[in-house]
């Protein structure tokens, strides 16, 4: 990871670390579950197919995505992930992209997770754009982005391909001050 701060997390009891390879399994498996993998547009067949994201997260290219876990210090299990892709420091801009166990939803962290890392985007990337795009049918996804002050700019159709099949994505974008 770059030499960028990890930030804290403003929720009781949840912190962000840096993504461990030891982290891949329990990430897999909540990913894996149908709620979760419904809302995204991850093609995980093992929790190999997370190794080559893993090493990219840690890569120290400028532009390389960038991807922190979030803790639960209770038991000190990873409980979500939240980062950066198609980073462009030409641009000044990023893509957000989180995702949470559904054993932690309806209690605002995934809020909290992106209010935090959308600041650290501004604030420590120095990004001026910060964009989400969201599968059309993931409304929670959607609450959270607005929460956070994120705005609607509309349908990509045929976007990306979702386990096969062409996916509309609802365009995101949050802009610094």
């Amino acid at each position: 990871m770059r030499a960028e701060c990890i930030p804290e997390m403003n929720y009781p009891g949840i912190y962000f670390r840096q993504l461990e390879k030891e982290d891949l399994q329990s990430w897999y498996d909540y990913l894996s579950i149908k709620e979760v993998y419904e809302g995204t547009s991850w093609n995980l067949n093992s929790v190999n197919d997370l190794e080559s994201l893993y090493l990219e997260y840690n890569a120290a290219d400028k532009d390389s995505a960038i991807r922190l876990a979030v803790i639960d210090e209770n038991n000190n299990t990873l409980i979500g992930t939240i980062g950066f892709h198609t980073i462009s420091t030409v641009n000044k801009s990023a893509e957000i992209a989180y995702d949470l166990s559904p054993a932690y939803w309806k209690r605002g962290i995934a809020t909290a997770m992106c209010k935090e890392i959308t600041s650290w985007g501004f604030s420590s990337f120095g990004f001026i754009r910060i964009q989400a795009t969201v599968l059309e049918t993931n409304s929670r996804s959607e609450s959270v982005l607005t929460k956070c002050g994120y705005q609607y700019e509309g349908l990509l159709k045929s976007y990306r391909i979702v386990r096969g099949v062409p996916g509309n994505f609802k365009l995101y974008s949050h802009l610094a001050k």
